[in-house]
């Protein structure tokens, strides 16, 4: 009788083992897509800053036609981006597009000094903020993920569940470019 409770013991501890490596696994997972998914909120949320931000800038920035186009195709980009990848990419050329917008601002005093203007630039930044936020939880939220699925026991019951290491998320290589300052 006594064996039969320790074999039933040791079974019911093998089947808890099971569950919570199999439960580690999915919300491990689920805080990595809640995390991607706050990413492109973030992006969204930029992408619907642009219109009142080109339309503050054109009134004074009449003859800056290729900026204007330039952020209006990179938030179309950005819009229609089916994945992450995608929408990270569409995300680093609006970024880039911004960031003109905001150079021609230093060539126009009334510009800058305008509330608008000024609002939509906080906003921006907040979002900006946000934004580098968000892809930092991702790739921490990676790293617990890929920690669980290479470091012993977490490996094993990664390759029986079929469980794959995830890849991070990259900054492109012009983002990580020292900028040159001139004087």
């Amino acid at each position: 009788m006594v064996w039969a409770w320790i074999i039933g013991g040791i079974v019911a501890l093998i089947v808890i083992i099971f569950i919570v490596y199999y439960n580690k696994f999915v919300l491990l997972g689920n805080r990595i897509d809640n995390s991607l998914s706050q990413i492109d909120v973030q992006l969204r949320k930029r992408a619907d800053l642009v219109p009142n931000l080109i339309k503050t800038v054109k009134g004074y920035a009449k003859h800056e036609k290729s900026i204007m186009a330039d952020v209006t195709n990179a938030r179309k980009n950005l819009l229609g981006a089916k994945d992450i990848k995608g929408r990270v990419k569409a995300g680093n050329q609006l970024q880039r597009a911004l960031k003109s917008i905001f150079a021609i601002a230093e060539n126009y005093p009334q510009l800058k000094a305008n509330e608008n203007f000024l609002h939509l630039q906080k906003e921006l930044s907040a979002i900006e903020d946000k934004v580098a936020y968000a892809r930092q939880f991702y790739n921490d939220s990676i790293l617990s993920y890929n920690n669980s699925v290479k470091v012993f026991p977490g490996k094993m019951f990664a390759s029986l569940y079929g469980v794959k290491v995830k890849p991070y998320l990259e900054i492109p290589a012009e983002s990580r470019a020292v900028p040159k300052v001139k004087f």
